[in-house]
């Protein structure tokens, strides 16, 4: 992609508004704590330090609503007491310039390492770097900053209160990652019934296995309809494909087929109400032919072999979800459901805020190694905020710290994301400042009048935030406006500054990813190595469960299918990442990406057919399982590196594993399974498919150039 077309695709992206669910509750929530902790302010210490506070109250409900899985009231807290401590800090040094730059890079770097420890940390590290250039510039006395970073801290302390006492849809991010991977699994269902080979995207099982882990202190709250249905869905997804296979004996027509179609459409149905009941609380409501389909007793009749067993295994799990959906019973009943259930199957345990700490430094310190695409992008945001802070000062503005603000708040570890959210600030920044500066001019407001309009402008931007960058950058940016002018700040200054020092912060943060990028365009190959080697672990896993069901456990099954699906996450991460971006030597041409793409899904798929179907304890051994396993694991290894160093993989010893395990047969006389010995079959047919759609690229120059013209 070009440069001009790259451009052209992210300031769309940045300027586009979309229709999303409001939720003006925990918007009014938020908007009535930045209220209260202003009014507080201006009636005991006056409107500077009711602008600190209504800073730290502003950025706490922010940070409530970032993705996150910990309790709100924590990020409020977390949020406050990080700005105070900037806050505090920033004017110790304020005074000298040297040092406050020292640390304003260091604040800043570290800002951009928290990434690593995901969006909402990075978010809210950010933030603290971009407002303490603004709370710093409001004390005049030691003792005053102290009593800046307090109103502030105490900010994130009345919102996160204001969370306690007026819950909104409690657990509502983990109801709503459950219901969404429910939901993944009906419209899987009725894909199904039209296409038998329909793939299915695991990013909605994954955010729900995430959304799952809690502390110990949430574990011992969390409502008994979000414990266990994620690991019924997880199960679910396997013999939903494999009663759909035609290769497990079903007809691709016929009266068996029609009964097929039949269940999985109950299964779309069933998985929906519980869905919807796990999403809001409700009971779970069933529609009465879906009940009657996975009743009858013709699905026996008709069905038979391993399609019989998982229609029969479907109505099991199917009943298991509905049963956990309720929730119901008395509380003394779900306490000893929710003992027995940890019993079985404990709860995957998130760390306390404390135990959190060393893990952030831990996975921080992880990326302290050459090209790290965090690493860069701390390096380039400590470098644009230094240059946008002195650039800033040097104009004949005032205000200077505008333009590392807006540098530091749209930058991100991606091209796209920094470039759109550089778009979208500054022409928010336009919008946002002309209407403010219109309603100044027209109602020339007092004290009590600005700080009203900063609270609507703050509403509007909590109701709003989730339709576009843009229509929040415009809230803020008016926001912030009507707060400094009730601080006393010079009205007329307001557009021409914001607007020129917006605009510098902007082109600071797009020329220093052109300069310092960090292209994901050139790790494809890495990241598709990476998920061939680990989907070729996952199937040695599950064929391996075959050569001996009575030794092997089925734990590292579970552990191989859930790195095979962070490395098909990372791989269509990156290559919708790659997408944007001006980068000419692809080293993977979009055709070759799409067809490895279905390869190795469909690779997964063999393997998740088997797995649906893996032997009992007692089951007949099948010991040329094991030399195949091997064999598998082996050059799905090496094929990984083959791909990283751009060679087309081969798969000679998985065809002679293949061949002497039918020669073994032979020669003993024995019939194999047909579950295991076509789910092989498929796995080698699947990597030559893989083959065969990387050929085109390994010559180099045309994938490339056709890639560059795209």
């Amino acid at each position: 992609m070009s440069w001009l077309r790259a451009l052209k695709e992210t300031a769309r992206s940045g300027l586009k508004i979309e229709r999303r669910r409001l939720e003006p509750l925990i918007a009014i929530r938020g908007a009535a704590g930045l209220a209260l902790v202003i009014g507080v302010g201006l009636a005991f210490f006056g409107p500077v330090v009711a602008a600190s506070s209504a800073f730290g109250a502003f950025q706490a409900a922010i940070a409530t609503f970032q993705r996150s899985w910990r309790p709100r009231p924590v990020l409020a807290l977390v949020s406050g007491a990080s700005l105070a401590v900037s806050t505090f800090l920033g004017y110790l040094t304020g005074s000298h310039v040297l040092l406050f730059m020292a640390l304003l890079v260091l604040w800043t770097f570290v800002a951009g390492l928290a990434w690593a420890a995901g969006p909402t940390a990075g978010i809210i590290a950010s933030s603290n770097v971009a407002i303490m250039l603004v709370t710093i510039t409001l004390p005049t006395s030691v003792a005053e900053a102290a009593l800046h970073g307090t109103v502030i801290a105490f900010g994130g302390v009345v919102q996160a209160t204001l969370i306690v006492l007026f819950p909104v849809r409690r657990w509502g991010a983990q109801r709503d990652a459950l219901a969404d991977a429910l939901a993944a699994e009906a419209d899987y269902a009725r894909r199904l019934r039209h296409d038998p080979m329909a793939e299915f995207d695991p990013v909605p099982l994954m955010t729900a296995r995430s959304a799952a882990a809690v502390t110990p202190r949430q574990a011992r709250r969390r409502p008994a309809e979000l414990r266990g249905s994620r690991g019924v869905a997880e199960r679910i997804r396997p013999v939903l494909a494999s009663l759909a296979d035609p290769g497990m004996g079903v007809p691709d027509e016929g009266p068996e087929r029609d009964r097929v179609r039949e269940l999985l459409a109950a299964a779309g149905s069933v998985l929906d109400a519980a869905a919807c009941a796990i999403r809001h609380g409700d009971p779970v409501r069933l529609a009465a032919p879906a009940v009657a389909t996975l009743k009858t007793p013709d699905t026996r009749e008709l069905l038979g072999g391993p399609a019989r067993r998982a229609a029969d295994r479907l109505g099991v799990l199917l009943a298991d979800v509905i049963e956990t959906a309720e929730g119901e019973g008395t509380k003394e009943e779900r306490a000893e459901a929710t003992e027995t259930a940890d019993a079985i199957a404990p709860h995957r345990r998130r760390p306390t805020l404390l135990r959190l700490v060393p893990v952030v430094l831990r996975s921080m310190r992880a990326e302290m190694r050459p090209g790290s695409p965090i690493l860069r992008h701390a390096v380039r945001v400590a470098v644009v905020v230094a240059v946008g802070y002195l650039l800033g000062a040097a104009l004949p503005f005032g205000h200077g710290y505008w333009a590392p603000m807006a540098a530091v708040m749209v930058m991100r570890p991606e091209f796209s994301q920094t470039y759109a959210r550089s778009v979208a600030r500054f022409g928010g920044t336009v919008v946002g400042v002309f209407v403010a500066t219109v309603i100044v001019q027209a109602a020339h407001p007092d004290v009590g009048l600005a700080a009203a309009l900063a609270v609507v402008c703050a509403l509007l931007m909590y109701l709003l935030m989730r339709t576009g960058y843009a229509v929040a950058q415009a809230c803020i940016s008016a926001y912030v406006v009507f707060l400094l002018g009730m601080a006393g700040d010079d009205w007329s200054q307001t557009v021409l500054e914001r607007v020129v020092l917006t605009l510098v912060g902007g082109l600071l943060a797009m020329v220093s990813y052109a300069v310092y990028p960090a292209w994901e365009t050139p790790r494809l190959r890495n990241r598709l190595g990476d998920w061939l080697a680990s989907g070729g672990r996952y199937a040695a896993s599950v064929v391996d469960q075959y050569a001996d069901p009575a030794e092997r456990g089925r734990d590292d099954v579970r552990a191989a299918l859930l790195a095979t699906r962070e490395a098909r996450i990372a791989w269509q991460e990156a290559v919708a990442t790659a997408q944007h971006e001006p980068v000419r030597n692809r080293g993977l041409s979009r055709a070759a990406a799409d067809d490895t793409q279905h390869a190795l899904a469909q690779f997964s798929r063999a393997a998740m057919l088997m797995e649906a179907h893996l032997p009992e304890g007692g089951a007949t051994p099948v010991p040329a399982a094991a030399q195949f396993a091997d064999a598998l694991r082996g050059t799905t290894e090496k094929g990984a590196q083959d791909v990283r160093e751009r060679r087309v993989p081969r798969w000679d010893a998985v065809r002679q594993a293949l061949a002497q395990w039918d020669e073994e047969d032979r020669l003993h006389g024995q019939a194999a399974n047909p579950v295991v010995r076509n789910g092989v079959d498929l796995l080698l047919e699947t990597l030559e498919e893989f083959s065969r759609g990387l050929d085109d690229s390994t010559a180099g120059s045309a994938g490339v150039g056709r890639a560059g013209r795209n």
